[in-house]
């Protein structure tokens, strides 16, 4: 079972993992199709399993990456899943191989991720990259640390930016997010539903640009719900869960 790099000629015609068979984000895999189209202009590279599986590695120069990190002359994975029947098959350490070999002919000094410090939705298992040879190298709050895979002892060692605070002129969820998830872009518009109907006010801010990622209010730009001006989770979350967490946020009130 092979792997196929996705390029800007077969995108269109190939899948890209996210959201396969949830009709309801289709058109929200297409505005991820165009931004990955946009983002290989930039050197992004992406590699999925030759099936229909969520097995997949996207990876860009960390200049160009859409958060606040510090890290020249590393490659940047964005994302690195592996999911369900096709986990314990090596297909991690495959896809992180291929992101390990572009690096090193690129003449890059090594590797950054960003992981949670526990075990979260949508952030990698630390212990992975521990086993494969990654350390810590910076953290940010509450739970977000980032993992360096270094071949070069005399690179700089990478980090988080200062974090950009918020506007607490904001009241109710403000919620900052990128096109580079599907179920980012797909579940917005049923959160804002949730919202009205307990009459909170609901403001969601796309960044679109890889500036205004270097320069966010959040680590993981992928999607960042705040309330009122105070960081909640970085978890994309569906419509009921979104309900619970707003009835406990009122509650404390």
């Amino acid at each position: 079972m092979g792997f196929v790099q996705l390029t800007k000629r077969n995108i269109d015609t190939e899948h890209i993992c996210c959201a396969l068979g949830a009709k309801q984000y289709q058109n929200a895999v297409t505005e991820k199709k165009n931004w990955l189209k946009e983002r290989m202009d930039e050197c992004l590279v992406f590699y999925r399993l030759d099936e229909r599986a969520k097995v997949f590695i996207e990876y860009l120069p960390a200049e160009m990456a859409w958060v606040p990190i510090q890290a020249p002359n590393y490659m940047y994975i964005n994302c690195l899943w592996v999911s369900g029947r096709y986990k314990n098959n090596g297909y991690a350490k495959q896809l992180l191989n291929y992101c390990k070999e572009d690096a090193i002919h690129r003449g890059m000094d090594g590797i950054v991720h960003i992981v949670g410090k526990k075990n979260v939705p949508y952030l990698s298992d630390k212990r992975f990259f521990e086993h494969m040879g990654f350390e810590l190298v910076d953290q940010a709050e509450p739970y977000f640390q980032l993992m360096a895979l270094k071949w070069n002892k005399q690179a700089v060692v990478p980090s988080f930016k200062p974090q950009r605070k918020t506007s607490f002129r904001d009241e109710g969820i403000s919620i900052y997010y990128t096109a580079q998830c599907p179920f980012a872009v797909g579940i917005l518009e049923e959160l804002r539903k949730v919202a009205e109907n307990k009459n909170v006010p609901f403001n969601a801010y796309r960044i679109s640009t890889k500036e205004e990622g270097q320069n966010a209010p959040i680590v993981w730009t992928t999607f960042g719900l705040f309330y009122n001006g105070k960081f909640i989770t970085h978890e994309i979350l569906s419509a009921n869960k979104f309900d619970k967490l707003l009835t406990k946020l009122l509650s404390e009130e």
